[in-house]
């Protein structure tokens, strides 16, 4: 008998005694379920792709949800370079065909990268972001661009001039946050099997909580924005939102580590861990310590169901074998933050990302926007302020504008927390990602409340994640949000891991059914 074989990872598949490969059902798919489902030869990573594409061509535009900027028209023939190297037993990276959906606000190569922005809206750079690059070397598939705040200048919502307005998968009324909107509700409706944000001050860990997902913002200095557009580069952070910490794990083994074209990678050197998956311990909420920041909690805004899924939360910590110190005292916590904050450098740091696109740069100043009066209206008093800055470097500032290790009032900001973590002896801090549901779509300016991304972690340069703690409303999600110390986001991982496993929270949004037909 003529058979074939395949040898991978150590496996043996007997190819003329399995079935022919057949799409699988791809919602709430894993980056594990896909790759074991290719292996074991029961689909190919063409039909992973092309179930994906399906998806978003059926209920993208469809719905009015308006996540996706743009689809990779090479993703298939990537997909086919990889089942040709299955095929032939080669060795795969540790992402082979996980098709990711990037911010727009990523550099691609072979894609426009906008940033939101009408301006932009043809600008092809001539490489890719430093994540991107080591997202496709660990064979991942960029499957598609997502949209995004203009500028990233909007947490509360997700409108671009380049592609309009982004709305809540589980609430098409509601927004998704802002700014990686369009990565949060792409993600939550399954049109990639996971995505890539950035968050200056909430807009990873912000849209993932209005789209139970896992996002995490990493300690400065731990993983690379080269060719990101800059908002602040001062605190700007770029990194995975996924429907499992597991997912955002792998991803993060990928992506986090020194890069020498981002100088604030320098201080991170040496610091990574080798494995972020030997973190995924199911009991890894045993014997952990960890404070909760009821000044963040119990605030003159926060909603009611929030806070009583926040509170419920607590107790399932407590049953999964956390001890609890609530509350945990910072003092002077409003103190502290008021000395955290840095100066504006957007001008500045565009017109660094701006010349990074050579000739074909469509401008040189964010200011002549301006000029063409193409831009969404809530963009416009934020570009005017910017003309009042320089484009002289930050440090020939009058006063210099230091860059975060050397700013005074975020390293007080940071050892106070800390301080206060040490005299606790808490792994971690956590508070609800929002104190409030996700706002509606036409009063986004008016509801916006309840926003804790922005407190503690941007400005204190600590590493937070957020992970999905239940529902408001029967279908609005909310987040739990983990704080841990510098370079500590094995200790988020854990605990976040320990959780979601522990409760599992999160379910797809109605409205996103799947497309394939049951067998028969």
């Amino acid at each position: 008998m003529n058979k074939s074989f395949l040898m991978l990872g150590g496996l043996m598949f007997i190819g003329a005694c399995a079935p022919p490969p057949e799409p699988i059902e791809v919602v709430e798919t894993t980056i594990a379920q896909v790759q074991n489902a290719l292996t074991s030869g029961q689909t190919t990573c063409r039909m992973v792709v092309q179930s994906y594409l399906d998806r978003i061509e059926a209920y993208d535009q469809s719905t009015g949800m308006n996540a996706i900027t743009v689809v990779n028209p090479n993703a298939l023939a990537r997909a086919d370079k990889i089942d040709e190297a299955l095929d032939n037993g080669d060795a795969l990276g540790s992402l082979f065909c996980a098709p990711l959906l990037i911010k727009d606000n990523y550099d691609t190569y072979d894609l426009p990268t906008t940033g939101g922005s009408i301006a932009l809206k043809e600008s092809i750079p001539p490489d890719d972001a430093f994540m991107v690059q080591k997202l496709r070397e660990a064979d991942a598939i960029v499957l598609a661009k997502t949209n995004m705040a203009e500028w990233a200048f909007s947490p509360r919502q997700t409108v671009s001039s380049s592609y309009g307005t982004t709305a809540n998968a589980y609430a098409l009324d509601r927004v998704p946050a802002g700014s990686s909107g369009g990565t949060a509700s792409g993600v939550a409706a399954n049109f990639g099997v996971a995505g890539m944000g950035t968050d200056t001050g909430n807009s990873i860990r912000g849209p993932s909580s209005h789209l139970a997902l896992f996002g995490i913002r990493s300690t400065i200095g731990l993983t690379s924005r080269d060719g990101v557009i800059p908002l602040s580069f001062q605190s700007d952070i770029a990194g995975p939102m996924t429907r499992t910490v597991e997912d955002a794990a792998r991803i993060f083994n990928v992506v986090a580590g020194y890069d020498p074209a981002d100088p604030y990678t320098e201080a991170g050197r040496g610091q990574r861990e080798d494995d972020y998956t030997t973190f995924l311990d199911a009991q890894g909420l045993a014997g952990a310590r960890i404070g909760v920041l009821r000044e963040l909690v119990n605030t003159d805004d926060a909603d009611a169901e929030v806070i009583e899924v926040f509170e419920q939360a607590l107790v399932d910590l407590q049953r999964l074998g956390a001890e609890i110190v609530d509350p945990l005292e910072i003092p002077p916590l409003q103190e502290l933050r008021s000395g955290g904050g840095g100066c504006s450098t957007f001008r500045y740091d565009m017109s660094q990302y701006l010349a990074s696109l050579g000739d074909e740069a469509p401008i040189r100043d964010v200011l002549e926007v301006l000029e063409t009066g193409e831009y969404s209206e809530y963009v416009e008093g934020r570009i005017q302020r910017s003309s009042d800055s320089s484009l002289e470097p930050p440090s020939e500032w009058d006063p210099p504008c230091l860059p975060y290790a050397e700013n005074p009032g975020r390293q007080a900001y940071k050892d106070g927390v800390v301080a206060a973590m040490d005299a606790a002896d808490v792994q971690a801090i956590v508070y609800p990602t929002w104190t409030n549901p996700p706002a509606p779509l036409e009063t986004a300016s008016e509801d916006y409340r309840g926003d804790n991304s922005q407190i503690v972690a941007p400005g204190t340069g600590l590493p937070a994640g957020t992970v999905p703690m239940g529902y408001t409303r029967g279908t609005l999600p909310a987040g739990l949000q983990i704080l841990a110390r510098p370079y500590q986001e094995g200790v988020i991982f854990r605990l976040a891991y320990a959780y979601e496993q522990g409760t599992a929270h999160r379910r797809p949004p109605e409205g996103f059914p799947t497309l394939l037909l049951p067998p028969g």
